[in-house]
């Protein structure tokens, strides 16, 4: 009786904290739903594994050996962007410490990890005290402003264009043939990435009519 209560107040514990890093760090961000199902869905089975393995030596090596093989099935199909794999390596790290824990009996510790864990991720997540540079690649037509000389008429139209604050742009390929260029320009805010990936796309289309 004690064994299934300490299991399933383990397995809330540790749901608890995997849905809190989803939910209400990581989406309100993204609204990715496929990761969303992969963090949680990941999180579960791990943990559930891992209860039913009474050596905790040899629970943390299957967790971890769960993890490796499905970031090498992923990487062979669609690689998983940094930010996605970094949640994705806490999400399945959670289990293994959890697990580990609720079986050595050391609640107080292993709340203030899970704490520490939240506490980082938010703070992280909400960039309090770090400065961030975001960039995108466009595909640009006026090739006349990519001058040196024309850098402020360059960087006054890409503003315009896009409507971000544009603070320094780096221009790559150059084809002649087609009169455009490779620019990479670097903005503040972060939560236009979406925004500046349609206008991307537009620009594209409009060259290459041209």
């Amino acid at each position: 009786m004690f064994a299934s209560l300490e299991f399933l107040l383990g397995f809330l514990f540790n749901f608890v904290v995997a849905l809190v890093i989803v939910r209400f760090i990581y989406y309100p961000m993204t609204h990715n739903k496929p990761y969303v199902f992969t963090f949680l869905t990941f999180n579960t089975v791990i943990f559930f594994v891992l209860s039913f393995i009474t050596s905790i030596e040899m629970g943390i090596g299957v967790g971890f050996g769960l993890f490796a093989i499905f970031t090498i099935l992923r990487y062979r199909t669609d690689p998983i962007p940094i930010r996605e794999m970094t949640y994705l390596f806490v999400i399945a790290a959670l289990p293994v410490m959890n697990s580990a824990g609720i079986s050595g009996g050391i609640w107080t510790e292993l709340i203030v990890a899970n704490l520490a864990v939240l506490a980082i991720l938010y703070v992280l997540e909400k960039e309090w005290g770090f400065h961030y540079e975001s960039y995108k690649r466009i595909t640009y037509e006026k090739i006349e402003l990519i001058k040196p000389e024309n850098n402020n008429l360059l960087l006054a139209d890409l503003q315009e264009r896009t409507g971000l604050v544009i603070k320094r742009c780096v221009i790559g390929k150059v084809n002649f043939l087609r009169d455009t260029a490779e620019i990479k320009i670097y903005f503040e805010d972060p939560g236009q990435n979406a925004s500046i990936h349609m206008m991307e796309t537009e620009i594209v289309y409009a060259t290459t009519e041209n």
